[in-house]
């Protein structure tokens, strides 16, 4: 990559600079136009984020410092997770445009015969037209608050998302090239709505004036489909972003999704970011779980108490203003994760708000007692959630679906088959001679390994201690003390 222009519209744009592809599937103008791929510690380098800080700020006015805390939003500490939506992000863009060579013979007939039907009103986003499209979709699915956003966002800053194109090698080639675009999923699943997203999002970055177009003309939804399938390759838009896409388990998002996957079969990878609650629409349907998460998906859990937390802390933890300096101890660390059960978001605003109460009543220290009063004044709306995952307990968790916690083990079909139903028959069952009856064997009973949240489990446990079952499952927190409804348990 070498210089900057800018579009008429005031876009910036990167001037295409071609490096030399490190497989042979990768000779193409698009790919080589990218940044070339770079090793692990490359990438925590292009990552980090690291806002100024001098010790010595540290001896400024209250009311200053107070101010300067606002820097901690800024720090970017990478960690193996974010390495990975890295990769992906990459392995995403790359896979679409292995099959969209513009100087391939099969794909300028496809883009030709897909333009003349489109023109002819004949066009139908679910025929190939012997083409295979190598593009696919990632899925980052994962607990609010712990930066998936945030950190797409960061990868998508490292790739230029325009390029200009006129010549590769000595070959005239005037393209310009949409590497990526992020859109946001309707609230309501509408198709016609991410439509309109689409093209205001194309004419913004582009200059161009697309959605001015469809709406004189009152095209519906079934038109604007095919123009959007074919203007993806005419700016050779290789990556489309959907966050939000938990909004896809409301009622029309099978529709919408069945469009995306057209999408995909047209040549344009798909990366949905988006809560646990997305999964209840791949869980819903095998087919749309097949296709959607194709390429890779992450899952992305709040941070346990372990070497990855105290990681994060430590990547924040000189960011500090007070005028005495208060060290990372053991201590601070269990009663930071006590009160903010790994959620990164949280521990970042919790650092803040300890440091704002210090500076503001003269203590200057941080204390794990400090801590825990901000988490109470602070933290109260969001009290009910992180009580429940300090809990463990799956049946309360579940009662927020943005804490879901993800578990691709447990997500995996059981790999025993269910016993054959046995053949209902109408005769009369026939008599047998009691002669030489067959000896009674039993058989032994089997010891199974309930996991953890198993219900049956609870009805063994109560079976050993002769107490009820509800006994035991009202005191693991699976059914409440309907006491709490009465006075002293008398109506």
């Amino acid at each position: 990559m070498e210089n900057k222009v800018y579009l008429p519209n005031g876009t910036e744009a990167q001037m295409a600079g071609y490096h030399e592809p490190q497989i042979d599937e990768f000779r193409n103008p698009l790919i080589q136009a990218l940044p070339p791929m770079v090793s692990k510690p490359e990438i925590i380098e292009k990552m980090t984020r690291m806002p100024r800080f001098n010790p010595s700020e540290r001896m400024l006015p209250a009311g200053i410092r107070v101010h300067l805390l606002q820097r901690l939003f800024d720090v970017y500490t990478p960690l193996p997770i974010n390495v990975q939506v890295w990769e992906l992000v990459h392995s995403l863009l790359i896979q679409s445009y292995v099959s969209r060579n513009p100087f391939d013979a099969t794909y300028k007939q496809f883009v030709s015969s897909t333009g003349k039907q489109i023109i002819e009103r004949k066009y139908n986003v679910h025929t190939t037209l012997n083409y295979r499209s190598t593009a696919c979709a990632g899925t980052l699915i994962g607990v609010s608050g712990m930066g998936k956003s945030t950190t797409v966002n960061r990868v998508l800053s490292h790739i230029p998302q325009v390029i200009i194109h006129n010549e590769y090698e000595q070959q005239r080639f005037d393209q310009i090239q949409l590497v990526w675009m992020k859109l946001e999923t309707p609230y309501n699943s509408s198709v016609k709505a991410l439509c309109l997203q689409y093209f205001t999002k194309l004419d913004e970055v582009l200059g161009t004036n697309n959605l001015k177009k469809l709406v004189s003309r009152n095209l519906s939804v079934d038109a604007m489909v095919p123009y959007i399938a074919q203007s993806s390759r005419n700016v050779g838009l290789g990556l489309l972003v959907l966050d939000e896409s938990q909004f896809l388990s409301k009622r029309g998002g099978s529709q919408l999704v069945d469009f995306l996957v057209s999408l995909i079969n047209g040549g344009l990878s798909i990366l949905l970011i988006g809560t646990p609650s997305s999964y209840a629409l791949f869980e819903g349907e095998f087919r749309i779980a097949r296709r959607l998460t194709g390429n890779k998906e992450i899952l992305w859990n709040a941070m346990k108490n372990d070497e990855t937390f105290r990681l994060f802390l430590e990547g924040i933890w000189r960011y500090q203003w007070l005028r005495n300096y208060t060290p990372l101890s053991d201590e601070l660390v269990s009663a930071i994760f006590e009160e903010t059960q790994g959620i990164s978001d949280l521990v970042i605003k919790l650092y803040l708000y300890a440091q704002q109460f210090s500076i503001e009543r003269s203590f200057e220290v941080i204390t794990p007692e400090i801590i825990r009063r901000v988490a109470k004044d602070h933290f109260r709306l969001m009290k009910p959630m992180l009580d429940a995952l300090k809990t463990g307990n799956p049946y309360k968790i579940a009662k927020f679906d943005d804490l879901r916690i993800l578990d691709a083990k447990e997500r995996a079909s059981s790999p025993h088959p269910a016993p054959p139903v046995q053949k209902r028959t109408n005769g009369v069952k026939k008599e047998t001679k009691a002669t030489n009856p067959p000896p009674i064997i039993e058989k032994p009973k089997r010891n199974v390994d309930y996991r953890d949240g198993d219900l049956r489990r609870f009805f063994r446990v109560a079976k050993q201690e002769n107490v009820a079952p509800e006994t035991v499952l009202e005191r693991e927190g699976y059914i409440d003390d309907m006491k709490v409804w009465t006075e002293g348990g008398k109506l």
